[in-house]
């Protein structure tokens, strides 16, 4: 018989993908990209699809990886990086449409990304909160470029945590084995 302690001890802390703010921005470009590509791609296109399931991947392999952590690290790490791969092709994407309609891609010092950057740090941050810069394509597009880079930027910051935890504490089998040998030698 298990107690709760041994329980803890065996299953990693998972599932609170809601208060990650990789989770968060994610949603963010997630509900921008479909808002984009109803104004601004021929909706027959194939890489509207592409663009809206990027998106989406970039959102639910962040969801799905913290729900399997429970029991696999591994799994954790593969589907977060999962999620930022979906992301740098969603980036591509972007920075296509830019070039294709001779558009400017703006620099990462310009003014505006500068001021995109600066509301990552507001709490209560919404999609209102970024409204002013969906009014045309080339600066709704320049601020996808950057709510994907500052998502990337949190993701990769989080898959070397889960890395190094990985390290440090072991997998699931890992510490099932040892719980399993403790209770065998206390036999």
């Amino acid at each position: 018989m298990t107690n709760s302690t041994n329980d803890e001890k065996l299953m990693f802390a998972h599932g609170g993908y809601r208060t990650l703010e990789s989770f968060k921005m994610a949603t963010l470009v997630y509900d921008f990209t479909i808002e984009f590509c109803q104004k601004h791609v021929d909706y027959k296109s194939r890489t509207k699809d592409q663009m809206e399931q990027a998106a989406r991947s970039g959102r639910q392999n962040i969801a799905e990886g913290s729900k399997a952590a429970g029991t696999s690290k591994k799994t954790e790490i593969k589907l977060t990086n999962v999620a930022r791969a979906s992301l740098e092709e969603l980036l591509l994407d972007y920075e296509d449409f830019l070039r294709q309609h001779k558009l400017k891609i703006w620099d990462k010092n310009s003014p505006e990304a500068k001021e995109i950057r600066s509301l990552a740090y507001r709490k209560d941050k919404t999609n209102s909160t970024y409204s002013s810069y969906t009014t045309n394509p080339e600066s709704f597009a320049n601020l996808l470029i950057c709510l994907i880079h500052q998502t990337n930027y949190l993701l990769d910051r989080q898959i070397k945590k889960l890395a190094e935890d990985f390290k440090t504490q072991g997998g699931f089998t890992e510490r099932l084995y040892q719980q399993r040998t403790q209770y065998r030698e206390q036999k």
